[in-house]
């Protein structure tokens, strides 16, 4: 299914114009994302939205740098299941917004699924499994580690500075998470998350999650309730049917930008047939 949201009269208009803003604001209160078409738009535009959208900047360790608060989109050529951007990560952000100047021919579609509408879709079984909280836990090698902790520690900027006592106080700073140190300098990592959260945009309830999501830059994580209660392949293929019937398509245009609540509306990518094409992403909460 494709959903393309046409921007009458942007001629002119900057994408954080005040009334630009405020209309981006009103269609993630209403649908959890928006598409802004028509408009005059470079990585420094983009860069501007971002910052004008988000108080703090998040970044994914494993991604190259378009500008001070952007980052290159690159996760191979295949279909990327539907996430939350940083879902397994301890700061999830609350915006994330792309940016695509050089559209594909053909495939590569972003995907949207409204997590509202799928957690609505469940029987009560389901959902009260997922209303629970879940763990996950992966390794993460030293480099994507640290590149992580840099970005989100207030007194460092550069994995080269990150010491034990960095360590020890993130771990103290944000609830819910615990780590082994492994002997070659990464992590056996876990998190334990509300795969049923709540909006930090507009409230209520959506499963928004990354139990459906890719690990083209990590390594597979595992997911489950409790010490013992895993996640099945079999149930995440029915979550991934189920979500599939609320699913849309953002079919690119050159110059577009689309802008997602990240704690709503699950995203993802369908496989990309023409490889000549360039997306950024930017984000981070509010």
């Amino acid at each position: 299914m494709c959903y393309n949201i046409q921007r009458p009269d942007t001629q002119g208009q900057s994408l954080t114009d005040p009334a630009v803003l405020a209309r981006i604001r009103r269609d993630l209160d209403r649908d959890g994302w928006t598409l802004l078409r028509g408009f005059d738009v470079d990585i420094s535009a983009f860069s501007t939205l971002t910052r004008a959208l988000c108080r703090k900047i998040t970044f994914d360790p494993a991604r190259d740098y378009g500008d001070a608060n952007t980052q290159k989109v690159d996760a191979g050529l295949g279909p990327i299941g539907l996430h939350i951007e940083n879902g397994n990560t301890p700061v999830c952000p609350d915006v994330v917004a792309f940016y695509s100047p050089v559209a594909a021919f053909e495939g590569s579609q972003t995907t949207i699924c409204d997590g509202r509408a799928v957690l609505d879709s469940m029987d009560d079984a389901t959902r009260a499994r997922w209303q629970r909280p879940m763990t996950v836990e992966r390794y993460l090698p030293e480099e994507l580690w640290k590149r992580y902790l840099a970005n989100e520690h207030p007194a460092i900027s550069d994995p080269s500075e990150v010491t034990a006592r960095h360590v020890e106080e993130f771990r103290a700073a944000i609830p819910n998470q615990d780590f082994d140190m492994c002997d070659d300098g990464g992590i056996t990592y876990r998190l334990t998350v509300a795969p049923v959260r709540g909006s930090s945009l507009s409230g209520g309830a959506a499963f928004a999650n990354a139990v459906l999501g890719p690990s083209h830059n990590y390594a597979p994580p595992r997911y489950r309730f409790g010490d013992a209660d895993e996640v099945s392949p079999v149930e995440i293929e029915a979550l991934r049917d189920l979500a599939e019937t609320h699913t849309h398509e953002i079919n690119w245009q050159d110059g577009d930008v689309a802008v997602i609540d990240n704690t709503r509306v699950m995203h993802g990518r369908r496989a990309i047939v023409d490889a000549n094409r360039q997306l950024f992403i930017g984000m981070g909460s509010v």
